[in-house]
């Protein structure tokens, strides 16, 4: 019994890494069989995948591991708690070994029927006697944890010889000089190419082309074969979605099948509704990348004229802040808000894999999502995004009304809208809106019927939750477009009312798609490219590359020249409006185009129209703080470095983007007495360090040519500053619209705090609303 003992007081191990290798893991050893000494660790029992991937893909002699033997008790079985009951047993072995079949080799004499082959195509120089293997464990005792048992970590034979990778000289020219499968990731983009319609022979091709610039063979990917291809090609042609006439039935075996992508599964019961929550390993690993101190996006109305079962997706933005989905929730039109039952599933998935991951901010699409819910399970911050309702009145408007007419409501609701966000407005705008507009019959009946109902709630939304920025707007956007061509191009219409082939499509070809959007190759096959494979940049991002001198204001409007055709160009009415209206094929169907949000970023940096409600709302916040300031001075010395990391943060996020402001010498910019302000919380002894902290400050703050000056917040200290306060005598400013380059419209969650901050900046943005 001692030595489960020393096993079980070992800590359980979860490295913050998509994959675990054994250089991560601290090894510890115990007594084991015939007086050897056994390599043991603990990891979570749901991360022994990440722990064969990882040392799969070792450095010094990659390979693959595959499962050797297997013991599993059934569930039927009794349990009898002791101490060293085991409910799995697995040998995972070097895909190498462990028998022998090089000349003189020893097969062991269950396998002596096995007959060498004249062609190994599409098959590693196999079995090589490597003896690397190692076991993994269930344990009675703790169902959640895995114990590793490496029974040898050397990749080689009897002999103790390397007998495969580099270090093997007699390998040098062959198969085994690599490892013996291709990669994941190219295994990925193998089926993706082929769900979206590349063919066989083109994807070899295209393959053969790369191996042969580079001047031959060099790792394991540049030995695919046409034979595993077409194999792949053969199973999804004859692959399909339909697994039962019954749907229910049908999506009960395609979860039974997909077990490790399904993270909630509930059918339909007397009380609860049908609910599928999926997301793919890629999908996991981009949600840990981009959602980790970054924001998560929902899309939750997706196809609910259409779709029996609309999408819910959630989404991350990547480095080009592009939306990509994390997780797809499939459930009913009557239950799609109901976000609680299937959070913290997700949640505890992703902290499974990486216990660090925080989550800064939740953009949510709809005023009745349970905003609760989400503060509770991700702990942070709630934004709303007006995106939904904007694009619906834009498209509404341009359908049903004249030129003149669409550019008086768009304006009136933009004032409306804008009014209410900055909390200067009631429900009874909308009420003196219909009254004045009650002749314009054709859009008033569509408005009073869809959308009078529902503004109650959204104004209640609007004046307590931060609203997102333009940017992220663009970007959903832009994915949810994408997503429409994607998913809803089918002939037979009949399909739509089933779920298994919106599960199925869901993850195999419109996956695909998108994972071909994050790839580096994908302009290889630009040929083949179909309407399915529209990408390219957010309107946000095309309208950085707009020069200003292609925006001319006059009588009212904006003409924006075309960069492509210069002879082209678009009017922009309304210009500067939360609702302005062009006449380019983009924005007739309702969404937000390049040329409204340049023509908007040009008002803002004139001065013509108010800042953005984003940059408002994050005045207000850091007004708060500076209004309430803390009595604690290690509270206060951690809001004034997290303050200097969030201005060095904004200077570099915003001298990246290609439009820039001119600063006027007049303008003004933060000046904190640091030392004034903490002289009431601080000895005598602190005060000249705080001097010298402040000229540091002071003198961070004044690098920047352009006077851009910036604040930060943190949880714990409260929130922010305004235009030309003063408290206690002392004055401090804060730098005009123009210093802030206000046609950048950045969410504050964005913008990330140091390790030690603890919190991001939009959770007290949020707190302040």
């Amino acid at each position: 019994m001692a030595r489960w003992d020393a096993i079980l007081s070992l800590p359980v191990q979860n490295p913050p890494s998509l994959e675990i290798s054994s250089d991560e893991l601290v090894w510890s050893k115990v007594e084991g069989w015939h007086d050897k000494l056994d390599r043991v660790a603990l990891i979570p029992c749901a991360r022994v995948d990440d722990f064969v991937r990882g040392e799969s893909n070792n450095k010094e002699c990659p390979t693959k591991f595959h499962v050797e033997a297997r013991r599993r008790r059934s569930q039927s079985t009794p349990l009898k708690q002791k101490v060293d009951g085991i409910l799995e047993y697995i040998l995972y072995w070097c895909s190498f070994g462990p028998d022998d079949h090089r000349k003189g080799g020893v097969v062991r004499p269950s396998r002596t029927t096995y007959v060498s082959k004249k062609k190994n195509a599409g098959r590693p120089n196999t079995k090589r006697g490597c003896t690397c293997r190692f076991i993994v464990k269930r344990l009675i005792a703790e169902p959640s944890v895995a114990l590793i048992i490496y029974n040898n970590d050397k990749h080689v034979d009897k002999t103790g010889l390397p007998c495969h990778g580099p270090q093997d000289k007699k390998a040098a020219g062959t198969r085994a000089a690599f490892a013996p499968y291709i990669s994941e990731d190219l295994r990925l983009r193998v089926l993706s190419l082929l769900y979206v319609g590349v063919s066989v022979e083109t994807i070899m091709e295209r393959h053969n082309e790369s191996v042969k610039k580079q001047g031959g063979p060099c790792n394991r990917d540049d030995l695919l074969t046409h034979r595993y291809v077409r194999r792949q090609e053969r199973a999804i042609r004859r692959s399909t979605y339909e697994l039962d006439a019954d749907d229910s039935v049908s999506i009960s075996m395609w979860v039974e099948s997909h077990q490790s992508n399904v993270f909630f599964y509930e059918d339909f019961s007397d009380t609860d509704p049908f609910v599928l929550g999926f997301q793919t390993e890629w999908q996991l690993q981009q949600m840990i990348r981009f959602g980790n101190r970054g924001l998560v996006a929902s899309d939750s109305r997706f196809g609910t004229n259409k779709l029996k079962y609309p999408v819910h997706s959630l989404l991350v933005f990547n480095s080009d802040k592009k939306a990509i989905p994390v997780a797809w929730i499939i459930t009913p039109k009557f239950s799609c808000l109901d976000a609680h039952r299937w959070m913290r599933a997700l949640y505890n998935r992703v902290h499974t894999k990486d216990p660090t991951w925080k989550l800064a901010g939740f953009v949510v699409d709809d005023p009745q999502y349970d905003v609760q819910a989400i503060r509770v399970v991700f702990q942070c911050s709630v934004l709303i995004s007006f995106w939904r309702v904007r694009h619906l009145w834009h498209k509404n408007i341009t359908k049903r009304l004249e030129t003149g007419m669409q550019i008086k409501i768009s304006r009136r609701l933009g004032c409306i809208m804008d009014k209410i966000s900055r909390s200067q407005g009631t429900m009874s705008l909308f009420e003196d809106f219909v009254e004045d507009f009650i002749d314009e019959s054709k859009f008033m009946d569509y408005f009073k019927a869809t959308w009078y109902p529902r503004m109650g709630a959204w104004v209640d939304a609007l004046r307590t939750l931060p609203l997102s920025s333009q940017e992220s707007c663009a970007a959903i956007e832009l994915y949810h477009n994408q997503l429409k061509i994607r998913l809803l191009n089918e002939k037979d219409i009949n399909v739509y009312q089933r779920a298994d082939w919106l599960v199925d499509k869901l993850g195999t070809k419109v996956h695909s798609y998108f994972w071909l959007d994050e790839c580096s190759d994908k302009d290889d096959f630009a040929r083949y490219w179909k309407n399915e494979w529209m990408s390219g940049l957010t309107s946000w991002r095309k309208a950085l590359k707009i020069p200003d001198t292609n925006v001319l204001m006059e009588d009212g409007c904006a003409k924006v020249d075309d960069e492509d055709e210069q002879d082209k160009s678009y009017i922009v009415s309304n210009p500067g409006s939360m609702l302005s209206i062009c006449d380019c094929c983009w924005a007739k169907d309702g969404n937000l185009c390049e040329h409204i949000l340049k023509v908007l970023s040009i008002c803002r940096s004139r001065g013509s129209v108010l800042s953005s409600i984003s940059l408002l709302q994050y005045r207000q916040a850091l007004n708060t703080m500076l209004h309430c300031p803390p009595f604690d001075s290690l509270i206060r010395d951690h809001a004034v470095s997290l303050a200097v990391s969030v201005q060095k943060q904004l200077n570099t996020l915003l001298g990246k983007e290609s439009i820039q402001t001119a600063v006027e010498p007049n303008e003004k910019r933060i000046v904190i007495d640091i030392h004034q302000e903490s002289s009431r919380v601080v000895s005598a002894t602190q005060d000249q360090a705080l001097v010298c902290e402040r000229n540091v400050v002071n003198d961070i703050l004044s690098r920047n040519g352009d006077g851009l000056a910036v604040c930060g917040t943190s949880n714990i200290t409260g929130q922010g500053v305004d235009h030309g306060n003063t408290r206690n005598g002392k004055p401090f400013e804060i730098a005009g619209e123009e210093s802030f380059q206000a046609d950048m419209d950045v969410d504050p969650s964005s913008i990330c705090v140091p390790s030690s901050g603890l919190y991001s900046i939009d959770e007290t943005v949020d707190e302040a609303s």
